[in-house]
């Protein structure tokens, strides 16, 4: 059994004798703590802190991360106090403790809810001080090589967290060798049928292969060797969950995945690796479009290398990898490379480089958290961000940004700062002028255009693909329907006080705070959303507020239909004025399409706020016989949007009639937006056509023109 004396020889290697012995101090300290308890497996609990500082200990981790990794579970399984480990052991320590430690258990209804719960702790604690994670990514990796005492279903649940949260993170951070080992135990854990058939063919394969593989390895060597390269090569396999998404996704049975195994050629500066990779190229040919150069432009962790893909004897592929000893750190210990360096004081560019950016990727988690609307949306945004293959665009200043494949020109945005995302409005790519939807490629220099006052778009929701962007365009819309409902809110709520000639401003000071703490709300702002979205009528909270009943029997004259009703204008009930440019707490109805000088009339729909439809529109049928969610509203005089309506026409069919109308539609100053066809018979056909224009007079003069054209029969406004 691995012990602390055989872990203290261990850190001999990089750590002064004094940080090993605050390490052995901790240990006895966390021996004593967890005494009598027992893992599942039957072993001494302190067995596995000891397991996690040896993890550790192979990545050359600090003395407070090791001392962290043998008290982490102290706080939450034993009587030890947060503050009587400050006292032993300092507050850095003690703050690593804590960060580590899981949350005490809530009762939640969901367990995804508890999971993400915990992400979320994790992430403020990994705010002040990023080494918090890589002490958990030890601890879980050590529980995965122990599931086998486990219940089957309980490893799946456990397998399936570790694949979709800490195998990414650990991507994330550049630990590749954590990343490898969680991925591989994952699998196993979750298609253990699979994972062992791949296995035993990864290992017969091995031994049929394996004088080719001498064969390219002596080749390769001896290459460096003529052309007085320093470096090494090492031959590697693909690790088990790669073989099989390779497998799954192309379709392919093991036999035909060919690049099952490559070599990695480790040099001793960045010159000499392209040194050895114009040697290698000329020993095989390489594979057109499959070299990608890490070096120049490396992974946002930090990862650096040159990757080639070689014909090799009897046309196998090749996969070659060329790097830096120094990478080669970097690529399988990511960030913790920074401590590694720190230990000799000699700390390198690439792991400083490397530990800057795992700041910058935790600020952009907890930017997340704070624009999430709960802890299931924060971890599925978290999710999307880990990890992508990538592209790589230039600023106009020649900065790189890196990207998820498919990113758009509003993902770049955001990336840069959620100020310019929000109020982007074009974009340029390689100076030509493109849509904020294209798809961005490595290599393009892309330029931002915005705009003050300029507002996100429902709309780029369909096509953003980071998390950073999607949770600020999802804030930045709450934002906006919330001031918009308040604003809404308002109006209604003054129109109905208007009803007992009143208004907010000359109730009592003591009845609005009365109302909301009956109503369970915090703010007068929190009652006017509610109205503002329909959740709540304004009439019945006029009347809460004037503290007096209506009666619905007092005849007053008015008309008994509610539409006719609620159309009589008086002092206190005029309509609402709309312009169009309302996105969030004012829709217009699908239906019938209304438009400027249409008569309209709102309905109260609950989520949505005011939905505007025409006055004749037969879906209001349905809602007479509730007037309280109707809403009097009349167009503003000035208006400067397009709106669209859908158009019926009938035509005699004939070659270029199509063309005709679309000619006829543009020079009357309108835009088409769709245009189909159904054809009726061999002479009549049906022009279905959706036009934007600025109003009712506007459509009247396209519909005029269009009647002026031979061919044309009946022309109507189509519903819906």
């Amino acid at each position: 059994m691995f012990t602390i004396d055989d872990l203290a020889d261990r850190l001999g290697g990089y750590l002064p004798d004094d940080e090993i012995q605050q390490v052995k101090r901790a240990f006895y300290y966390a021996e004593q703590a967890h005494d009598g308890q027992q893992r599942r497996s039957g072993e001494p609990y302190v067995t596995h802190p000891l397991a996690v500082a040896n993890i550790l200990a192979n990545m050359h981790m600090d003395h407070q991360s090791l001392m962290a990794a043998m008290l982490h579970d102290v706080i939450e399984d034993t009587g030890v106090s947060r503050e009587a480990l400050e006292a032993q052991f300092g507050e850095a320590v003690a703050e690593l403790v804590d960060g580590v430690s899981k949350l005490t258990q809530i009762t939640f209804e969901d367990k995804a809810v508890a999971q993400a719960e915990n992400f979320q702790k994790m992430v403020m604690a990994m705010s002040r001080d990023i080494r918090v994670i890589i002490v958990k990514l030890a601890d879980r990796l050590h529980n995965m090589r122990t599931l086998g005492a486990l219940r089957p279903d309980k490893k799946r649940r456990i397998a399936r967290e570790t694949l979709e949260i800490y195998a990414r993170i650990a991507g994330r951070l550049g630990i590749n060798t954590i990343r490898v080992e969680l991925e591989d135990l994952s699998f196993q854990a979750i298609h253990p049928m699979r994972a062992e058939r791949i296995k035993r063919a990864v290992a017969s394969a091995r031994g049929n292969r394996r004088s080719t593989m001498r064969q390219i390895q002596t080749s390769l060597q001896r290459r460096l060797d003529e052309d007085d390269l320093t470096g090494s090569v090492v031959g590697r396999q693909k690790h088990l969950l790669s073989i099989y998404r390779k497998m799954h996704d192309q379709r392919k049975p093991f036999a035909e995945i060919m690049d099952v195994f490559g070599f990695r050629i480790i040099t001793d500066s960045v010159d000499n690796c392209y040194r050895v990779l114009g040697a290698v190229h000329n020993l095989y040919k390489p594979v057109p479009g499959r070299f990608k150069d890490y070096i120049a432009i490396p992974k946002a962790n930090g990862y650096q290398s040159l990757h080639t893909t070689l014909f090799g004897p009897s046309g196998m592929p090749i996969e070659v990898q060329i790097r830096t000893r120094e990478m080669e750190a970097m690529a399988n210990n990511g960030i913790a490379a920074h401590w590694l360096y720190k230990a000799g004081q000699t700390e390198r560019p690439i792991a400083a480089g490397s530990h800057a950016r795992a700041r910058e990727w935790v600020r952009g988690l907890l930017e997340m958290q704070r624009h999430a609307g709960d802890s299931l949306e924060f971890i599925e945004h978290v999710k999307n961000d880990l990890f992508p293959d990538d592209v790589y665009i230039f600023t106009p200043k020649g900065d790189i940004m890196e990207l998820p494949q498919g990113a758009t020109a509003v993902d770049f945005a955001y990336s840069v700062h959620t100020d310019i995302g929000n109020s982007c409005i074009a974009c340029r790519i390689d100076r030509h002028l493109a849509p904020l939807s294209t798809p961005l490629e490595s290599g393009q220099t892309l330029e931002i255009i915005t705009a003050p006052g300029a507002r996100p778009n429902l709309a780029w929701l369909n096509f953003v693909i980071t998390a950073k962007a999607r949770s600020a365009i999802r804030h930045a819309l709450k934002s906006q329907q919330r001031s918009e409902a308040i604003q809404l809110g308002r109006r209604l709520l003054n129109r109905a006080l208007g009803s007992f000639e009143t208004s907010l401003e000359k109730l009592p000071p003591e009845r609005l705070p009365a109302l909301l703490e009956e109503l369970d709300l915090k703010t007068e702002d929190d009652l006017l959303e509610t109205i503002g979205l329909g959740t709540r009528l304004a009439h019945a909270t006029a009347r809460r507020l004037v503290a007096r009943e209506l009666t619905s029997d007092v005849d007053t004259g008015a008309s008994d239909d509610p539409l006719e009703r609620l159309l009589e204008d008086s002092p206190h009930n005029g309509p609402i004025v709309i312009n169009g440019s309302e996105s969030m707490a004012i829709s217009f109805a699908r239906c019938c399409h209304p438009l400027p000088g249409d008569p309209v009339i709102g309905h109260l729909s609950i989520g949505k706020g005011i939905v505007v439809h025409r006055h004749e529109c037969g879906n209001l049928d349905e809602l007479r016989d509730d007037p309280d969610k109707l809403v009097s509203l009349t167009w503003s005089k000035q208006i400067d949007q397009d709106f669209p309506v859908p158009l019926r026409i009938e035509v005699e069919t004939r070659r270029g009639l199509i063309a005709e109308l679309a000619s006829l539609i543009t020079d009357a100053d309108a835009n088409i937006e769709r245009i189909g066809i159904e054809e009726r018979d061999a002479r009549l056909s049906i022009v279905n056509l959706t036009i934007l224009v600025k109003g009712r007079v506007h459509l009247a003069r396209i519909i005029k023109r269009l009647r002026n054209l031979n061919h044309i029969g009946r022309i109507v406004r189509a519903r819906n």
